[in-house]
């Protein structure tokens, strides 16, 4: 947890029971005015009707934004089943608590389109070999890139800068895409919170790897 004048931000797992029960726990002891979570209009209305992916995306985001989508959600839904947690049960538990108790709902993520359209022309051919490499290489070398960590759980703050250096290093548009890019668009709307609702509090629930430097974002635009 982190937290900036009447902004208090929550890096969570997608796929742990422990951030699903970070975010009650804060809901209901703390009160919040505002709930604000990494979701934009698209994925909202998916998590919360439990939607699948559709051919009909094709035309819209392109074949690989589709491909894309389709095999991070597969992964992403593999991992919930291996830790017995759906992914973003956290998002739907803020939810569930925010229409319980009258708390406005603010989403604050970069369309998902936006996202997928970037991601797939930041994905070269090139890309896909190279990454197919580093993990041929390290089942062969059994060579380790990120030390250890216990996925029902979110990984320790050292982790996950590990994890967004190497990303960083190795895939510099990805990490453009999915961690810089939205930071920024994330940031930019939570500030405006801030600034509107100066006497209300805000609770914001976001992915580990972009809690801290959304903060150091919105202290950048403030000065």
């Amino acid at each position: 947890m982190n937290y900036y004048k009447n902004l208090y931000i929550l890096g969570t797992s997608h796929v742990s029971q422990k951030s699903v029960d970070d975010v009650e726990d804060f809901i209901l002891n703390n009160k919040p005015d505002i709930v604000a979570i990494e979701l934009d209009k698209k994925r909202f209305y998916a998590l919360t009707h439990e939607l699948k992916a559709s051919f009909r995306n094709i035309f819209s985001l392109g074949v690989k934004a589709y491909i894309i989508n389709v095999v991070g959600t597969y992964f992403e839904k593999k991992i919930g089943k291996i830790v017995g947690v759906s992914p973003g049960s956290e998002m739907k538990k803020a939810i569930e608590l925010a229409k319980k108790n009258n708390i406005r709902l603010s989403l604050i993520d970069q369309d998902i389109n936006i996202t997928l359209k970037k991601l797939s022309k930041a994905i070269t051919i090139g890309v896909i070999f190279k990454f197919i490499g580093e993990i041929i290489g390290s089942i062969l070398f059994k060579k380790r890139i990120i030390g250890p960590f216990d996925i029902r759980k979110v990984p320790p703050q050292e982790v996950i800068n590990d994890i967004l250096k190497y990303v960083k290093e190795k895939y510099l548009k990805i990490y453009v895409v999915l961690i810089e890019e939205r930071n920024e668009v994330m940031a930019k709307n939570l500030y405006k919170l801030i600034n509107k609702y100066s006497d209300k509090k805000i609770f914001a629930i976001v992915g580990a790897g972009h809690e801290f430097e959304i903060i150091n974002i919105i202290k950048r635009i403030e000065t």
